[in-house]
């Protein structure tokens, strides 16, 4: 099989490069063993290693050659269900092998060196033949190169078995924390629909005209919320300007008993925070804050970068926090897209603060559109 999986044997040609340096590099150490060797005898014998290390090179080359044929071997026959059959195939694919690189060395050896030719008496009659050498199994050092490079081929198979598997496991784990980031956001629009329409319901005949400009600022909310359903992250700045368009419309239903006030560093308006992460969050705050509250009720939004983190904050005014605040749609959905988007790299939390109110903090990897994805994803 070939890296993709597709079930067609393919080396790619990183694989292929690596195969002729290793036995090129191999032929070169040979060789340089030899010319140690060589220099070593003595002083009064001059040996010329020219044929002996062409030789070593011209070795080194056919079995380069025959590698990717062997780790075909390997990768077909992992395939077969028999065993037995199995090493029968291999075993003769070895000797045939064995044989071919005997025969091709021989060949070899005659044109680049003197032939090892042996004669009986005087008289002449050539003794040596590739073939009687054959018979009495002189090819079986070959037949040790073609397990090792057979053993070299298995161990690739299982690698790229395990990687085809850990990759298809991580399409899975992705598709399926993409469906349940999809199921959170229909939480979020439906929730936050209903909210709002009950909104506008109260204040139809208190309010002709502000259930006007409340449908409007919907309508421009739906769109956004349309437009945007299939991504996870945007940037910040983005994210402040659908938040306004909210809080227009919750100034409206207020009818002046809200004041909303932001702090936002200009330097952190480009970092992406996942999609609609704050206005969940300033409901929240809305609905166990600000209606609790005694008098005018405020809310106070503030982001800023600490190190490596962005900190979003959102504060109200109200009795501090409750159980229902605590279990909500918006601040369980919240932590859990949180979770799925950076694991336990981001979190929310809520706290009382000495002087009153709820304070809720929301911390996630500082990161941009220029940056690579944030990698704890797949941690």
């Amino acid at each position: 099989m070939n890296e993709n999986g597709s079930g067609k044997f393919q080396l790619s040609t990183r694989e292929i490069a690596l195969i002729v340096l290793f036995w090129t590099s191999l032929a070169a150490v040979s060789s340089l063993n030899r010319l140690m060797g060589a220099r070593d005898i003595g002083f009064g014998r001059v040996i010329a290693p020219t044929g002996p290390i062409l030789l070593a090179f011209i070795e080194a080359w056919i079995w380069a050659a025959f590698t990717p044929v062997i780790f075909w071997l390997s990768s077909t026959s992992s395939e077969m269900r028999s065993r037995a059959l199995r090493m029968l195939l291999l075993v003769a694919a070895g000797v045939g092998i064995s044989i071919a690189v005997y025969l091709l060395l021989d060949v070899a050896r005659g044109l680049f060196g003197p032939m090892p030719m042996r004669r009986r008496g005087g008289g002449g009659g050539v003794l040596f033949t590739p073939m009687r050498q054959i018979a009495r199994f002189r090819f079986l050092n070959h037949l040790l190169v073609y397990g090792a490079v057979l053993a070299a081929g298995f161990a690739r198979e299982y690698f790229l078995r395990d990687r085809r598997r850990q990759q298809h496991e991580m399409r899975l784990q992705a598709q399926l924390a993409e469906a349940r980031l999809d199921a959170l956001r229909m939480q979020i629009n439906p929730h936050f629909l209903f909210n709002t329409l009950h909104a506008v319901s109260a204040l139809v005949e208190r309010d002709p005209s502000g259930v006007r400009r409340m449908i409007a600022r919907l309508s421009e909310l739906l769109r956004y919320t349309i437009d945007s359903r299939a991504t996870d992250e945007v940037p910040l700045r983005d994210e402040l300007s659908f938040l306004r368009r909210y809080i227009d419309i919750m100034e409206i239903r207020f009818q002046g008993r809200l004041e909303v006030a932001m702090a936002v560093d200009d330097d952190v308006l480009g970092a992406l925070v996942p999609n609609l992460i704050l206005q969940p969050i300033v409901e929240n705050a809305l609905e166990h804050g600000v209606n609790r509250a005694g008098g005018e009720g405020r809310i106070e939004i503030s982001v800023r970068r600490e190190d490596d983190d962005l900190v979003l904050t959102v504060r109200d005014n109200g009795p501090g926090i409750d159980a229902a605040a605590a279990s909500g749609v918006g601040v369980g959905n919240t932590r859990a897209r949180l979770g799925q988007l950076y694991g336990d790299y981001a979190g929310l939390t809520l706290s009382s603060p000495a002087d009153g109110g709820t304070l809720a903090r929301i911390t996630l990897p500082y990161h941009t559109a220029a940056d690579a994805r944030f990698e704890g994803r797949d941690a």
